[in-house]
């Protein structure tokens, strides 16, 4: 996979602040908010810089019963045309079916029968797509009765059938382990990590026992922990923070990108 660094996900309030921050090694943009052919202005300075840009879609469905759009898929492509980027990401996760929108990334059943559907959604994807393709494993608030697998299992499954790359978000695993009890570095141990394309960081807030994956405020010390739990099993090619509301200051977020960098340090390995 491609090196990439520390990024930040670009949002349009976010555009002018990450412009003129240091210490941006690369972008991910959501593929539903851009149009190929019009890219915002903001992103055409950053990529005239050269940092890359990678898209990530949030909609594109590969864990529901139909096969992908092929709307979607042309939309996705050439978004990684437009940009240039060196992959697309998108999400393991059930958003439709039946033509009705869940309105949620919501986890995939993880039987032997659904990762064959599974399997073959993301072979599709990958045949239409000009670059390789990433899966991030989702934040979930349930699990489905009839699972087989947990979700480390069903991904390196997934990965071994089809090559697939994957998006580690570290915050998720925090959250399923709390609201599902999956331990999280558990999971760093089963995952095939070789195949690491990124990896999300993010925050959230906790209410009534029930942890809220809401990329609003800084990522809680569990979360950097997970990283570093991470970075003591592989050398990440990329990881990534996302804020997507209630923006703070360019200070805030020059300090979550300092904390990322921190905590990507193993201790008593050497720099």
């Amino acid at each position: 996979m491609a090196s990439l660094g520390v990024g930040i996900g670009w949002r349009s309030e976010l555009d002018l602040t990450i412009e003129r921050m240091g210490g941006v090694d690369f972008l991910e943009v959501v593929a539903e908010n851009i149009r190929p052919g019009r890219l915002p202005e903001s992103l055409r300075v950053l990529r005239a810089r050269g940092l890359p840009v990678i898209p990530h879609g949030v909609s594109l469905g590969v864990g529901g019963a139909e096969p992908p759009s092929p709307a979607r898929l042309a939309h996705l492509a050439a978004c990684a045309q437009a940009l240039d980027a060196p992959l697309v990401s998108e999400h393991l996760a059930f958003v439709r079916g039946g033509g009705i929108e869940a309105g949620h990334l919501l986890p995939v059943p993880r039987t032997r029968e659904s990762l064959k559907v599974v399997i073959e959604n993301v072979r599709r994807a990958q045949d239409a797509l000009p670059v390789p393709l990433a899966l991030e494993n989702v934040a979930a608030v349930f699990g489905w009765p009839d699972d087989e697998l947990t979700e480390a299992q069903f991904l390196a499954e997934l990965v071994a059938a089809t090559g697939v790359g994957l998006l580690i978000d570290v915050a998720n695993l925090y959250t399923n382990q709390v609201n599902l009890g999956l331990p999280a570095v558990a999971a760093l141990d089963t995952l095939p990590l070789e195949h690491l394309a990124y990896v999300h960081v993010a925050g959230g807030y906790e209410h009534h026992g029930i942890w809220h994956d809401t990329h609003t405020t800084t990522a809680p010390q569990a979360v950097l922990y997970l990283l570093t739990e991470l970075c003591s099993r592989v050398t990440p090619p990329g990881v990534l923070l996302e804020w997507d509301d209630e923006y703070p200051s360019d200070a805030v977020l020059a300090d979550e990108l300092s904390r990322i960098r921190a905590a990507m340090v193993v201790p008593g390995q050497a720099r």
